[in-house]
């Protein structure tokens, strides 16, 4: 894929991190049991975001209602890439983002400030069909990120950027099979 819209991740041999921001009574929950439990929904899509960047933007630093406590969700790569694999871009036929198991969108990656980038992050909804499979299958790991992030959104308020930028693990270019480039770049 074009640069533009390589996915950038913390990722190891056998898994990678994504990241999602959730209330308090979910966030608990899942970490008391080391995985999804109710209150956490398995009857709606849940968005997973490899990049830290883009889900700090989107939550408003853990400050958004709903979005309060971040969750560093550690996945096996295989579970990332069938995912993937059953992805329909948000921008194809209706018809087929209706009926579609997985759905990817690209917006643009931001910085620490929240100014946009010239690159794309992707976001990935997995649906109610793949739930369970992601949740109790592909997840290896649930880390609590949120004292860390109100740490790095106190550095970056106080025009101390680049050592916010130090708490965050290093992310980068995820080797993607060839087989998933024309399936998730836009325009492909």
């Amino acid at each position: 894929m074009a640069a533009q819209y390589e996915i950038r991740a913390d990722y190891d041999t056998d898994t990678i991190v994504v990241y999602q921001a959730y209330a308090p009574a979910i966030a608990d929950a899942a970490l008391r049991a080391g995985r999804f439990v109710a209150p956490f929904s398995f009857h709606r899509m849940t968005w997973i975001k490899p990049s830290l960047p883009w889900l700090m933007h989107r939550s408003n630093w853990a400050r958004k209602p709903g979005q309060e406590r971040v969750l560093a969700v550690r996945m096996t790569r295989e579970g990332w890439e069938e995912a993937l694999s059953q992805a329909v871009l948000t921008t194809a036929d209706p018809a087929a983002v209706a009926q579609a198991a997985v759905h990817v969108q690209w917006d643009p990656e931001r910085s620490l400030r929240g100014a946009a980038l010239n690159h794309y992050s992707i976001q990935v909804g997995i649906g109610r069909r793949l739930i369970r499979t992601f949740t109790d299958d592909w997840i290896v790991g649930l880390t609590d990120l949120t004292p860390q992030v109100r740490k790095a959104a106190a550095l970056t308020r106080t025009g101390h950027a680049a050592q916010a930028r130090r708490l965050f693990p290093a992310e980068r270019v995820y080797p993607l099979p060839r087989s998933l480039d024309g399936l998730l770049a836009p325009g492909g």
